[in-house]
């Protein structure tokens, strides 16, 4: 059956900063990010709230905006239960929840959760199977509502296109974007994670952006070998693939990026601000960098 391509409008925010606020703080934070025309808002999951939950607790203060998990574990719920909990999200608030799913990390679903961790696109694809027939959900919500899968490597951008809505990839340059494209065809859904620090060009600012990208890059930097980049942060091209991967500046520069990635065949892109304190929302910077053109 044909699928109606995915639509979450084209300029969203992604954070986790929400899990180290109270709730009431980020009910609030939720309503204003709708109040300054973002589409759409991804809440990651790591080691604060539930997302499903949360989404739940978000969804309600709200009428337009999306609220996405960016992304659910799979190891954090067995399918059936995932299944449940979309499906009651969709029969209370319809396609304003849209379910992220990811594979998360061996370390922490080894070393946290306990759990072993199984080979990344087999298991991705035993858990949608697993989802599509569970039995449980409310009367009347889908079977198989929308889903995207938080998703770098070629292989789980593959499996997004043929078993999911699309994609979400986390913190790649350009380059993945339009060879992302080209890989899941022009029907999938591709929305990117940029991190952005709407900061002056400083010492201060370029140590942020160092220290995310250190962060970040065990994860990706055969992903980031393979598109040309020296993933070497004390070497000669250290300066290139920071800028490539975290994009500083005022709004024109933040835009520029943007639209960079709109050009390169992103539907959707989810500014992640990066650099605040992680008990404090960078509000005023959502406020800077809402309505650039998209």
């Amino acid at each position: 059956m044909t699928r109606t391509k995915l639509n979450v409008g084209r300029l969203g925010l992604w954070t986790n900063q929400f899990d180290n606020v109270p709730v009431s703080r980020a009910v609030a934070a939720t309503r204003e990010i709708e109040e300054l025309g973002y589409s759409a808002l991804w809440l990651g999951e790591l080691s604060g709230r539930e997302a499903l939950t949360q989404a739940a607790l978000l969804l309600p203060g709200t009428s337009r905006l999306t609220v996405a998990t960016g992304v659910a574990t799979v190891y954090g719920r067995d399918p059936v239960t995932m299944a449940q909990a979309q499906r009651t999200l969709l029969e209370a608030f319809g396609d304003r929840f849209l379910l992220g799913l990811g594979i998360s990390h061996p370390w922490f679903v080894e070393q946290i959760r306990g759990l072993p961790y199984g080979p990344r696109v087999p298991t991705m694809r035993g858990y949608l199977d697993r989802m599509d027939s569970a039995p449980f959900g409310p009367p009347g919500a889908p079977k198989r509502g929308n889903r995207v899968i938080g998703a770098v490597g070629t292989k789980m951008l593959a499996l997004a296109a043929e078993r999911a809505d699309g994609a979400l990839p986390f913190g790649m340059p350009v380059e993945h974007t339009a060879r992302t494209r080209t890989l899941m065809g022009p029907d999938a859904f591709l929305g990117v994670v940029q991190a952005v620090l709407p900061a002056p060009d400083n010492a201060t600012t370029r140590e942020r952006a160092w220290s995310h990208v250190s962060e970040s890059l065990p994860n990706r930097a055969h992903l980031l070998r393979d598109l040309g980049y020296s993933v070497d942060l004390s070497g000669p091209g250290a300066e290139r693939l920071v800028r490539a991967l975290v994009v500083w500046g005022d709004r024109d520069a933040i835009a520029a990026r943007v639209q960079e990635h709109f050009d390169a065949g992103a539907d959707h892109v989810a500014l992640s601000v990066i650099g605040t304190a992680p008990d404090m929302l960078p509000d005023r910077q959502w406020r800077e960098l809402a309505g650039l053109p998209h």
